[in-house]
């Protein structure tokens, strides 16, 4: 249905495309990876005709509805989640629009015309408004908020929104660009789910390696300016990915050993009258080889020693008939916790049952009405919230931040750690006052590791990292001797750390002294997730 042929693309001087393919059958589910930078936006943005490439060029099927979800959401003013879902508010205005305007040039045969025409009709179903309250309800939406103005409303439940009215419309092919990001767990499984049995063809970007291990068929790495097929999902491409690289640092190291001879074979005898003819016989075997280039080794996972924190008593915090509420809407009522030293926990459970909530209560940055919260014996808080912004100060480096939150850091242990989550050369040189979301939750993650406090409260920590910082992230929170308590919608970084589950829903906190699986299993719920996290 989608074929790239012998792309290539430049921006800003830099090369990255070279003769590049790639292909995405009827139904197939594929994930388009590389590091930040590598050209994965910039490759949906040639498939969506918004950019040209240099050469080569896209082909896909005359009849293929493309539908589309970027990182961020699109502006809205007065109109409801409901109107975004079902495109009553933008999308089919501008159809219409669309439309009319190739049709009064005649132009109704062109795939433009078929595309709109499709997803105009698609919109136009008489279900259109059941459909879009089934999949804004399966991506976390209460009925009370279908008809809430969607300027009420934070980007990540905008970004839902969007996301209904791409299912409603159920394209041949859905094109995501980090479509968990804004996601809690749960809403996240039902998109997963969703996904597994949907109809068309899905080409997605990700950092979320669980959910592409659940879902992808195949995998296209961007790598050194192509784009390398893979069969299978994620883990399945890391272990081919491995072995490619052994195979051709094989090939290299033979072809090297096989060139090193022939050389000195021709540099010993080709002064030599009766040896002569074989020396230049080798000298020409040299050059009619196709030389092998040295294959780089897979980036790996940056390790490095994070400074343990000053021990804590064996009771790090202690919450006695706590009573939240905002205004008529009551969270909590008597809530009884302690956490323990050395734990790690993660909080699961509905989309507003107070998980964040409970974080903010733990942390001391939230007052509630009744009850007592009792730091332990020489208890250090850290919270890591979703809000990254107001822990940096704008007119200083990002050098300067990391050695100013531990004075002991050289600079160039400073510059290894900066480097191993993706600042740069010069990037350690920008003020944090002009960094992106994304680096600004990397910037405020290694703060926290290179000054840990003994009791790390970390809400969404994930959230705009690509998947080899993840995993740096989990290395370091594996090494901390402290205490962990999180909120995440990374299935894998749970999984990962998770030593005990703490349910939150309607007013209460069940403990489950065991990881994401115990839980599961404790819940008899495994392989069914939702219903787990769900359940009263």
């Amino acid at each position: 249905m989608l074929t790239i042929r012998e792309l290539k693309k430049s921006l800003g001087g830099r090369v990255l495309f070279e003769e590049a393919d790639l292909q995405v059958n009827y139904g197939e589910r594929v994930a388009l990876v590389g590091p930040n930078g590598a050209g994965k936006s910039t490759l949906f943005n040639i498939i969506l005709k918004r950019e040209e490439p240099d050469a080569g060029g896209v082909e896909r099927d005359e009849w293929t509805m493309i539908g589309y979800l970027p990182q961020e959401a699109e502006a809205v003013g007065d109109e409801t989640a409901l109107d975004v879902a079902t495109g009553r508010a933008g999308e089919v205005p501008a159809l219409e629009k669309r439309l009319h305007e190739l049709e009064q040039t005649g132009d109704v045969s062109s795939p433009e015309y078929l595309e709109a025409h499709a997803k105009h009709e698609a919109l136009s179903d008489p279900q259109v408004d059941a459909k879009a309250k089934r999949m804004l309800a399966g991506l976390g939406y209460r009925d009370e908020n279908f008809n809430k103005p969607a300027r009420e409303l934070s980007g990540g439940w905008i970004m839902r929104a969007h996301l209904a009215r791409l299912l409603v419309m159920e394209p041949d092919l859905l094109m995501l660009d980090e479509p968990t990001n804004h996601l809690d767990l749960i809403s996240l499984l039902w998109l997963q789910n969703y996904l597994k049995n949907y109809s068309g063809a899905v080409l997605l970007i990700s950092h979320d390696r669980q959910f592409m291990d659940e879902i992808v068929q195949t995998v296209y790495e961007i790598h050194e300016r192509k784009l390398l097929s893979y069969t299978g999902n994620y883990a399945d491409f890391l272990r081919q990915k491995e072995e490619r690289y052994e195979q051709q640092s094989a090939a290299y190291k033979n072809q090297q050993k096989r060139i090193a001879e022939l050389q000195e074979f021709a540099d010993r005898f080709r002064s030599v009258a009766s040896k002569a003819a074989q020396a230049q016989s080798k000298l020409k075997e040299i050059e009619r080889m196709e030389l092998i280039e040295k294959p780089l080794p897979p980036r790996k996972p940056f390790r490095f020693q994070i400074p343990q924190p000053p021990r804590s008593g064996a009771l790090v915090m202690s919450l006695s008939g706590i009573h939240m509420a905002y205004g008529n809407n009551v969270v909590y009522k008597g809530l009884d916790l302690d956490i323990e030293r050395g734990e790690r926990t993660v909080l699961v459970g509905p989309n507003g049952a107070g998980k964040s909530t409970l974080l903010k209560i733990l942390a001391g940055v939230l007052e509630f009405q009744k009850g007592e919260r009792k730091a332990g014996l020489n208890a250090k808080i850290g919270y890591f919230s979703q809000h990254r912004a107001a822990t940096l100060d704008p007119n200083k480096t990002v050098l300067q931040e990391v050695m100013d939150a531990n004075g002991t850091l050289s600079e160039n242990e400073a510059r290894a750690i900066l480097g191993s989550f993706l600042f740069r050369k010069d990037e350690i040189y920008k003020k944090t006052g002009v960094l992106s979301g994304g680096e600004k939750t990397r910037l405020n993650l290694i703060k926290f590791l290179v000054d840990p406090p003994n009791l790390l409260l970390m809400d969404e920590p994930t959230t705009h990292l690509d998947i080899h910082t993840v995993e740096s992230l989990i290395l370091a929170l594996e090494s901390y001797q402290g205490t962990l308590v999180f909120i995440s919608h990374d299935v894998h970084f749970i999984r990962k750390l998770a030593t005990k589950v703490l349910h939150v829903n309607a007013g209460a906190v069940r403990g489950y002294p065991g990881g994401y699986d115990y839980f599961l299993e404790k819940t008899n719920a495994l392989g069914n997730e939702r219903a787990a996290l769900t359940a009263g």
